[in-house]
């Protein structure tokens, strides 16, 4: 059998005294709120690394994959190399009901930007707050009022539900074959009533029609004016897309962009008119979010190789510690470990100890107050009880504060999917470098963890590990 450090390069992990001389560091449970996860605009004090702008359904969101594990590959790159210095943002079709209805369905992480409803409303954060400036700026020559007694003349058109009509934006569903004459004669009657508006068909169905200054191309060219205007353009933005109304998101200059390989020709088709000798712009041959780790590795955009997809950690040489790293690949240890993926071994067990302080300890959700080792000696009796079965784990906003010359703070949600049910905790994680190199990681000192407000909870301590 390999050894346990060739294969998740835990051996290297040392229980390490971690003495009186421990710096002070602020209350764990001032950690313990979704809200105190540190807010978008203000977590960089400089510029973004990379930042990935991204439609979801069929481009981020593979809806014909059920294990949805080109996300989960995404989600753990994400995590483990970029949450902490770098931007995601989510733009999509979807209203913010059918938004929050997908992200209770899909493993998705929590983006630093979403822009939702094609372009027309732009949030912030967990708690999602408007861009008021944004809203303003719409306003301008769009009248909703005459939109919809235009758009009422048209037999052929028939409105989305009703979740899909917002401030900015009226959308129907329009046969494929009548929406180009459609579409050219509402333009010339709206314009007739003095609006400037735009028309985006997509999906071969439906039909948005928005304020001219709308869409999702002109909303990251204002977010980015936006991060400029702070001096935190960011270094390089990849966007992401499968369908017509992304195409607006590749006409952003000095931008790099993928077409995932299931994208439709409507897309494909607006790409070799208007964008087939742009170097920066490729169509990807990887299937949603595989694709977008394809195109950070093609255009050299940093780290692209996915934790999931790594089975011998110590080929990933790091120079430094790398706190997001070390909690990404402890949480893939143990979901593989619950499904059965890797040997029932008293080794791997005894390298998984070693992670752990000795007199470490884990306050669980329910507030029970265990040792660290306790804990590990549990995973004995769960090992392979989730063989067969639809069970994963991911984190989430994972970001590490360094709270001493060799001590970081680490805040997350980790999240368990098991069939239908979905668990989550808010976490936080103490972790240590004392007397250990690079090569050997971090050692765990203490664990603290709380429900996430409105997620299902386990009811007792014994079905929630770690």
């Amino acid at each position: 059998m390999p050894s346990l450090k060739l294969r998740f390069n835990f051996s290297g992990f040392h229980p390490c005294c971690y003495c009186c001389s421990t710096p002070k560091i602020p209350s764990f449970t001032s950690f313990q709120s979704e809200a105190n996860i540190k807010s978008t605009m203000d977590r960089l004090t400089s510029a973004a690394r990379l930042m990935i702008v991204s439609d979801l359904d069929y481009t981020m969101i593979d809806h014909h994959d059920p294990e949805n594990l080109s996300l989960l590959r995404f989600n753990a790159l994400w995590e483990a190399n970029y949450r902490e210095n770098s931007l995601l943002v989510f733009s999509t079709g979807r209203s913010p009901t059918l938004y929050k209805e997908l992200r209770k369905k899909k493993p998705m992480l929590t983006p630093d930007i979403t822009i939702m409803s094609v372009g027309t409303e732009i949030t912030y954060g967990n708690s999602m707050l408007p861009d008021d400036g944004w809203e303003a700026f719409l306003n301008d020559k769009w009248d909703r009022k005459i939109v919809t007694e235009e758009t009422k003349k048209f037999t052929e058109l028939t409105l989305q539900s009703e979740t899909e009509q917002r401030p900015h934006k009226v959308s129907f569903y329009v046969p494929k074959d009548k929406a180009e004459d459609i579409m050219k004669t509402l333009s010339k009657r709206l314009e007739e009533r003095g609006l400037d508006v735009k028309l985006i068909y997509s999906g071969g169905m439906a039909l948005d029609i928005l304020p001219q200054g709308a869409g999702k191309g002109q909303a990251l060219a204002y977010l980015l004016k936006k991060l400029k205007s702070e001096g935190k353009l960011p270094n390089n933005t990849l966007v992401c897309g499968d369908s017509g109304n992304d195409a607006e998101l590749f006409s952003i200059p000095d931008v790099y962009g993928v077409m995932v390989s299931n994208a439709q020709e409507e897309l494909l088709q607006w790409h070799a008119a208007n964008a087939k000798d742009n170097p920066k712009v490729i169509h990807a041959t990887e299937r949603c979010a595989a694709g977008i780790i394809q195109a950070i590795g093609r255009f050299n955009l940093g780290p692209s190789t996915s934790p999931r997809d790594v089975t011998d950690m110590s080929d990933s040489k790091m120079e430094n510690f790398v706190p997001a790293y070390e909690i990404v690949k402890f949480y893939l240890f143990f979901e593989k470990w619950r499904r059965g993926e890797i040997e029932n071994s008293d080794l791997y067990l005894a390298n998984v100890k070693a992670v752990c302080r000795p007199s470490g300890t884990l306050v669980h959700p329910s507030g029970v107050e265990k040792s660290l080792e306790e804990c590990v000696n549990t995973l004995k009796k769960c090992h392979g009880n989730k063989k067969g079965k639809q069970y994963r784990i991911w984190v989430d906003q994972v970001l590490p504060t360094q709270v001493g010359s060799d001590s970081w703070l680490v805040s997350f949600k980790k999240w368990e999917l098991c069939g239908e049910e979905r668990q989550c905790c808010i976490t936080t994680v103490l972790l240590s470098s004392k007397n250990v190199t690079v090569a050997d990681g971090l050692t765990w000192t203490h664990v603290h963890q709380t429900w996430l407000q409105g997620v299902e909870s386990a009811s007792d301590s014994t079905t929630w590990f770690f």
